[in-house]
């Protein structure tokens, strides 16, 4: 754009602003003083508000175009532990014998499983009824790419950041962890089964999400409690770059939660 081009355009959208009639006495005689500083400066605190409504957006979209507020775990329909094998047939095996069942039964299949306490399950769901919706990151061969998971149910839902900020309710999920609490009550076990779109995701990132997951919402680390807190509460403040941080040390920590493939 020419100089006048651009100051006639940012004039416009000036007069546009509630606040134009207060300060239109200073703005005029800046204008005609130093036409260049004056677009400068507008320029530059357009830049400020565009930044600003970025991330007022970012924090608006993660509410919306969601699942349909279910409980967190309560039984969604369809997940049903006798949808995948024959309950009566493992209900008099020991607990360590079941969680081998389960972990045989699943290597040969494209998805991931795992087992964890009755204890560690409450305090997952519990956690997800208090933070429905957060962020992962996901190590990258150029970097890293974001998921957002959601708590529905007894399910956590998976989908990349962007695929959701541009295809909302309809971006294709990439891996959803559901959870069959069958056995919770005699055998002390929750059984987890997450499947993944293999075009999407590997086996082992697959896995990395489920770890991160756990260790969210099944410890009780200062720092990644924070970040939930933050990221629900206070959006403006959350910084994408605190979870990558974080990443660093979770591959420092043992598991919250048995997983295999």
């Amino acid at each position: 754009m020419t100089s006048r081009t651009r100051l006639e355009k940012v004039l416009e959208e000036l007069q546009k602003n509630p606040y134009y009639d207060k300060y239109a006495g200073k703005i005029a005689k800046l204008q005609q003083t130093s036409p260049e500083e004056f677009l400068q400066r507008v320029e530059q605190q357009k830049k400020v508000l565009e930044k600003k409504e970025k991330r007022e957006r970012a924090a608006k979209f993660y509410q919306t175009e969601a699942k349909p507020v279910l409980e967190p775990g309560t039984r969604t329909k369809g997940a049903q532990l006798s949808n995948i094998m024959k309950v009566d047939m493992i209900r008099d095996k020991s607990t360590e014998e079941i969680m081998e069942i389960w972990k045989e039964y699943h290597k040969q299949k494209d998805c991931i499983c795992g087992t964890m306490t009755s204890e560690q399950y409450d305090k997952m769901f519990a956690r997800g009824k208090q933070y429905s919706t957060f962020l992962l990151p996901l190590p990258r061969e150029h970097g890293y790419e974001f998921i957002m998971c959601q708590f529905y149910g007894s399910e956590v839902h998976m989908t990349p950041l962007l695929w959701y900020q541009t295809h909302k309710e309809n971006a294709l999920e990439c891996l959803t962890m559901i959870h069959y609490t069958e056995l919770r009550d005699d055998k002390g076990i929750v059984l987890m089964r997450g499947e993944f779109d293999t075009k999407l995701l590997s086996v082992q990132e697959a896995q990395c999400l489920a770890n991160e997951l756990q260790l969210y919402y099944c410890t009780d680390n200062e720092h990644r409690l924070q970040l939930l807190d933050m990221f629900t509460h206070k959006p403006n403040e959350f910084k994408h770059m605190d979870l990558i941080a974080q990443l660093e040390t979770i591959s420092l920590e043992p598991s919250a939660v048995e997983n295999e493939k």
